[in-house]
């Protein structure tokens, strides 16, 4: 029903053919009060349609057109079309539309010729091809534009004018037409392409965050090259298709903006680059840490005929919370501990480390201390619990012994990896979890259903308000449960609510969760072995 026209479309096939009705008696009133909505809403555009509605209490439909082309000139008119691309509903609607109110560029013709890249495709017999819309003036082949951003400079030797799958060379594409080139070496979508000295730079369309994330990997190892490859093309064309190497899951990590996104790309990668893959759960970045006070001992020793290796480290672990405290209990002794050097690292993973040499006597010269701090940070990369990165941690090196031939950089390290080890699993150590604000928007109709359904994933509800008809949800919710989110929340919705995620922190996990993800991670260790 389109209240601009006053018609009534009917399409009875998947092919785009169309009957122009007129409207149903039992829509009529609604259709004519939303023409009246429309009517003043182009008068507030104009002066002088506000003067002709005030007088004759209506527009002609050109009035409207020219009344919602100067709102869409202005940026304060947004025309909503109802189109199916697949079956051909509502296409050429919007084209005559498009042709009819959109403002025309034909004013820009005579400025400096730029262009605006806005997708790339790689296409059999012709290689990278580069879609462009002209934003001024006219392009011509031979012509040489600059990417005003980063400086790189290409040549458009022949260009093509564009219509569906037809691409014609042609000698000027003006302003408002589009276009494609081929084989553009420094240039991307997404990207300008201006006159150099122009100045002209466009704004970057800002695509939305990723919604939906899995791991990929390809079924053969011997395809993962031929993986890397397909998938660097596919991004390169589609910029809302993110492609990551996770080093520290040492996974390939695949988002999009949903699940039937990734689905169409995972059909790309085997019709097209000829990968078959598996897409799964990604595996979550747990970190480890220490909830009280603990003290633990290892000597290296090491003599195979030569020059041996000989180190032993007396260690204290507690949490790195609060003011410094150097006061403890060891060996069921209270004791004072004095600081003679210090190193605090800001760990690349988040938290912290703070390492403190407390020897006294000479009993481990001060030049091993550097080894005993990456025995240490060796062990908190690798976890001792799961693997998983520790921080913040306060580390006391109290007490040791040397050798005076067989001590050796090599044996510290191993002697502070090892009491660093054993100290944390005796310090009540937690794992923590990646907890992500939510933000949903959602019909009201759904609010209860989608609140319940937070709740069993392990989220804590926080402020509700209302935005626009929807009410508005926020949740702290873990990662671990928010896995194939946007597909049950679309399921739960009929496809009308929306969210956001934000990473917040990280926080301990239930001690039911830890105890099955430390039998996850020794069955795991098991099965190596």
């Amino acid at each position: 029903m389109d209240v601009l026209t006053m018609k009534y479309y009917h399409f009875k096939d998947n092919n785009g053919t169309r009957e122009d009705l007129e409207i149903p008696s039992d829509l009529l009133s609604r259709a004519e009060e939303a023409r009246q909505e429309l009517i003043e809403k182009a008068a507030e555009y104009d002066d002088t349609l506000m003067e002709k509605f005030f007088e004759a209490g209506s527009l002609t439909e050109d009035e409207i057109r020219k009344g919602l082309s100067v709102g869409i000139s202005k940026g304060e008119a947004y025309p909503v079309f109802c189109v199916s691309a697949k079956k051909d509903i509502g296409v050429k609607r919007l084209l005559e539309f498009t042709r009819r109110v959109a403002p025309v560029p034909t004013n820009k013709e005579d400025g400096a010729p730029s262009i605006f890249i806005y997708k790339n495709a790689v296409e059999p017999h012709l290689g990278e091809v580069s879609y462009f819309k002209v934003m001024s003036g006219t392009v011509t082949p031979g012509i040489d534009l600059e990417d005003p951003t980063t400086g790189g400079k290409d040549r458009l030797s022949t260009i093509y004018a564009v219509a569906g799958q037809k691409r014609e060379p042609v000698d000027q594409i003006h302003a408002g037409d589009f276009g494609c080139a081929v084989k553009l070496k420094n240039s991307r979508a997404n990207t300008t392409l201006s006159l150099p000295g122009s100045g002209i730079n466009y704004d970057r369309i800002e695509f939305p965050a990723s919604k939906y994330e899995c791991a990929i990997k390809a079924k053969v190892v011997q395809d993962e090259q031929k993986l890397g490859d397909a998938l660097k093309k596919i991004s390169s064309q589609d910029p809302t298709v993110v492609v990551d190497y996770n080093k520290e899951l040492r996974q390939t990590i695949l988002k999009g903006n949903g699940e039937q996104h990734i689905n169409i790309v995972k059909w790309r990668l085997v019709n097209e680059f000829g990968v078959d893959v598996e897409l799964f759960a990604p595996k979550v970045p747990y970190r480890e840490t220490i909830t009280k006070v603990a003290t633990a001992q290892y000597r290296h020793k090491k003599q195979s005929g030569g020059a041996g290796q000989f180190g032993e480290v007396h260690l204290l672990v507690c949490p790195a919370e609060g003011e410094l405290n150097t006061k403890f209990k060891i060996d069921g002794k209270d004791t004072q501990l004095n600081v003679k050097t210090q190193d605090i690292t800001d760990l690349e993973w988040g938290g912290k480390l703070e390492f403190y040499n407390c020897v006294v006597g000479g009993a481990i010269d001060l030049v091993f201390m550097p080894a005993i701090l990456k025995g240490i940070k060796e062990k908190m990369s690798e976890g001792p619990l799961t693997g998983s990165y520790a921080r913040d941690i306060r580390v006391f090196v109290y007490d040791g012994k040397m050798h005076p031939v067989d001590s050796k950089e090599i044996a510290f390290i191993i002697a502070g990896r090892n009491a660093f080890k054993e100290a944390f699993r005796n310090a009540g150590p937690k794992i923590l979890e990646p907890i992500y604000n939510v933000t949903v928007m959602t019909p009201p109709e759904y609010q209860g259903a989608v609140m319940s359904d937070l709740q069993n994933r392990r989220g804590v509800l926080g402020d509700m308000d209302t935005d626009k008809g929807f009410a508005v949800l926020k949740a702290r919710v873990p990662q671990a449960e928010l896995y194939r989110y946007s597909t049950s929340l679309s399921s739960l919705t009929a496809g009308s609510a929306s969210f956001e995620k934000e990473f917040a922190d990280y926080q301990p996990v239930p001690g039911d969760v830890q105890a099955k993800l430390l039998a996850e991670y020794a069955a795991a260790e098991a099965a190596e072995d």
